[in-house]
């Protein structure tokens, strides 16, 4: 086994000789450590495993040379160490929490962050199961947001409420609803994207709209238009790496102020003043505004709000 890549949600295998006839869910669950067979077979039928860029089935029998691609759409528990991190905290009951993230904070260490992640902060604001006496935390992070996207996230306290809201999150019960600040204006006042996404081939840490990737669903609907902008509110059906930034783009309306996405939108812009905001800004114009779901003891419906982030309410008061 050769593992070409680690980030914080990506791994990336190639098969070797001694590999070829194991099923893909028990090559897994030897070679990703802290991940149950189970939960793995799971992420296979979600369509985050994909081998040879095709998405593939737990029984899948493997060949030398195969390359396997692992998105987790989970995070399981890693060695960190708790910190007095301020949180915007939403929502909280003795089983789960709603935070509302600032832009800027990075949801889970990896890919050489260690300190000042989500999974540091609600490792010291909350009580969580402890594995041993030092810092390994099982913290439920139950979905991701970017490290620039601000807004609502949900986190469990137990590893069985973790378990119940990721069942959710798999089976597209969960209503996720973003803001988004795009480049141009839409013919449309509403639309749908449905495009497969994945890694690019040459450039590991972005994403791009690819036939064999993982099936994304984005629906899309205008707030209020600008001269040259549109204010959209974006709902996601899947929870692909970058899948809203990545969508918007791949027709023609990239999100302001996302470098990696809107191929130099942002420096074209004709109004100065306008242009020299979008500087300072700092983050990209994307906001997860609404998230609701069914709790998991009291089976009551939650339904949460959160406003828009300052410096982006007065970039809107700007246009």
């Amino acid at each position: 086994m050769e593992e070409q890549e680690t980030n914080e949600s990506i791994l990336a295998f190639t098969t070797e000789a001694e590999d070829a006839g194991k099923r893909l869910d028990a090559y897994l669950a030897e070679n990703i450590e802290g991940w149950s067979r189970s939960r793995l077979q799971k992420l296979v039928a979600d369509g985050d495993v994909l081998v040879n860029e095709k998405e593939s089935k737990p029984s899948y029998k493997l060949r030398a040379g195969d390359a396997i691609e692992v998105e987790l759409t989970e995070v399981a528990a890693v060695e960190f160490a708790p910190e007095d991190i301020p949180l915007n905290i939403v929502y909280e009951d003795e089983y789960l929490a709603v935070i509302n993230k600032k832009s800027g904070m990075v949801v889970h260490p990896g890919a050489g962050v260690s300190s000042g992640t989500l999974a540091n902060a609600i490792a010291h604001h909350f009580k969580f199961e402890i594995e041993d006496s030092k810092t390994q935390t099982r913290v439920g992070i139950v979905h991701r947001l970017d490290k620039d996207t601000s807004g609502l996230i949900v986190v469990a306290k137990s590893e069985e409420i973790h378990e119940a809201l990721s069942e959710q999150f798999r089976e597209r019960e969960v209503f996720k609803s973003y803001i988004a600040l795009v480049h141009g204006e839409p013919d449309e006042n509403a639309g749908e994207i449905n495009a497969a996404l994945a890694r690019e081939k040459h450039n590991r840490t972005r994403m791009a709209v690819r036939a064999h990737g993982r099936k994304a669903l984005s629906l899309w609907k205008v707030k209020r238009r600008f001269e040259k902008f549109t204010l959209l509110a974006v709902e996601i059906k899947t929870g692909r790496t970058h899948q809203i930034r990545v969508h918007l783009a791949s027709i023609n309306h990239p999100i302001v102020g996302d470098e990696t996405y809107n191929a130099g939108r942002d420096k074209s812009v004709h109004n100065l003043t306008v242009r020299k905001a979008i500087q300072d800004l700092g983050r990209f114009f994307l906001h997860a505004e609404k998230l609701s779901f069914t709790h998991p003891v009291s089976e009551e419906k939650l339904h949460f709000t959160a406003p828009l982030p300052d410096e982006l309410t007065e970039f809107l008061e700007l246009l």
